[in-house]
């Protein structure tokens, strides 16, 4: 039996630290969600995410009690799913989760323990970027550049129209890693974004702030916000000049209107009624921009797939796989000399209506102790050039790795 109430609010930087920390936080620049307390229920996906109906049945029968409470506020299911839709996978029910926005400030517990003790006993996160022992790339950033020489080859000869080729960093530091720390860091530098922090199937963490709303399903409407595009800003400059140059670029909106086609003719599948913008909009984060396009679907009954079966349709996007998305995705493995694990996965929530978000989770650090693997992908098109998404890359993966090395990339 689980227990919601209403309660006062809570001091956001000991929720967000305790979650990255030890449990599940998912910070959005609206509502802070974090899950602690250990593992009350799992949803198990043995066969990925063609198993969702049955894992979203399983969270529907545990009880719910107490205060009222909007949508992610009750028994909700937590985490990061593999990038590879059929891997098996899971999402965890905390035992205790608390929800923190404008409306209000709730705690979903499953029994009468003393969760005020976890979240005030929580230490503060002042651990500073650290500098390396070891740093490898896999693979080298020329070896990266071949690979996109490659794939253009196979995209001029329109074999496909799109395929996100990514690169990582795998390295070692001084000390322990604090994910705490990491997502704090994080909020302040990517105010825009939502900080996660989970934890992985092999007792690692992964950490980082995704710019991306893979989708958000409330009652019967559905929300997606892809991004595709990109252009890095230096500091201290006026970035309209960037901005313009980006909306104005050919490559750039190819690649984006491949996406954005794909994300609409998906949800169609579903939704009678679909609006998408006209035209991208800048979403601009700390060290780069990039073109989105809001896209909502609208159910005229009111009763819609729940946020587990459009993440089963939806999942990869052409934002992180490719489209056709069978032979995008066979090229990428072909190309890609390492398993991507939970990056450009999705993570996020859903509860006992269905109702959830999930972000893609891109633009993160996996965890282990002093150990750390960070990852950044572009999206290859006919007018690619090699070099260019190699800068790309490299340029996320400064972003990212900024928050734990004060080493250069």
């Amino acid at each position: 039996m689980f227990r919601r109430r209403l309660i006062a609010a809570l001091p956001a930087t000991s929720l967000r630290v305790l979650g990255a920390r030890s449990g599940w936080l998912l910070d959005s620049p609206d509502v802070l969600r974090v899950g602690f307390g250990g593992v009350a229920a799992t949803l198990q996906l043995p066969g990925g995410l063609a198993d969702a109906d049955g894992a979203r049945s399983e969270l529907a029968r545990l009880s719910l009690r107490g205060d009222d409470g909007p949508a992610g506020t009750g028994i909700v299911a937590m985490g990061s799913l593999p990038f590879n839709r059929d891997a098996p996978s899971r999402l965890d029910v905390p035992r205790y989760v608390i929800t923190q926005s404008a409306q209000g400030t709730w705690v979903t517990s499953h029994d009468d323990g003393d969760w005020r003790r976890l979240v005030e006993g929580e230490d503060d996160a002042v651990q500073e970027p650290q500098s390396s022992r070891s740093v490898t790339y896999r693979p080298s950033p020329e070896e990266y550049a071949h690979h996109v020489a490659n794939a253009v080859e196979v995209l001029r000869r329109k074999e496909i129209d799109k395929v996100v080729l990514a690169r990582s960093i795998v390295g070692t530091l001084h000390q322990a890693i604090d994910c705490g720390a990491v997502a704090q860091r994080l909020r302040g530098r990517e105010p825009s974004c939502t900080v996660y922090g989970v934890p992985t199937a092999d007792a690692r963490r992964y950490v980082g702030a995704s710019p991306e709303l893979l989708v958000r399903r409330l009652g019967g409407e559905a929300t997606c916000h892809p991004l595709a595009g990109t252009i890095a800003i230096p500091p201290d400059v006026d970035p309209e000049d960037y901005h313009s140059w980006l909306l104005g670029s050919a490559k750039n909106l190819h690649e984006h209107g491949v996406l954005v086609d794909d994300v609409v003719t998906t949800l169609g599948r579903f939704y009678d009624d679909i609006e998408a913008d006209a035209t991208p909009s800048i979403v601009t984060l700390r060290t780069v921009a990039h073109l989105g396009t809001w896209i909502r679907g609208r159910h005229p009954s009111g009763v819609a797939p729940d946020a587990l079966a459009l993440l089963n349709v939806l999942h990869p996007t052409a934002a992180v796989g490719g489209i056709p998305r069978v032979a995008a995705y066979d090229l990428l493995r072909r190309l890609e000399p390492f398993e991507r694990g939970h990056y450009a996965g999705p993570v996020g929530w859903i509860d006992q209506s269905g109702d959830g978000e999930f972000w893609i989770g891109i633009r993160g650090v996996l965890v282990d102790g002093a150990d750390f693997e960070a990852w950044a992908g572009a999206g290859i098109v006919s007018e690619s050039d090699p070099i260019a998404e190699r800068e790309e890359t490299r340029d996320k993966l400064a972003s990212v790795l900024s928050s734990v090395l004060v080493d250069r990339i």
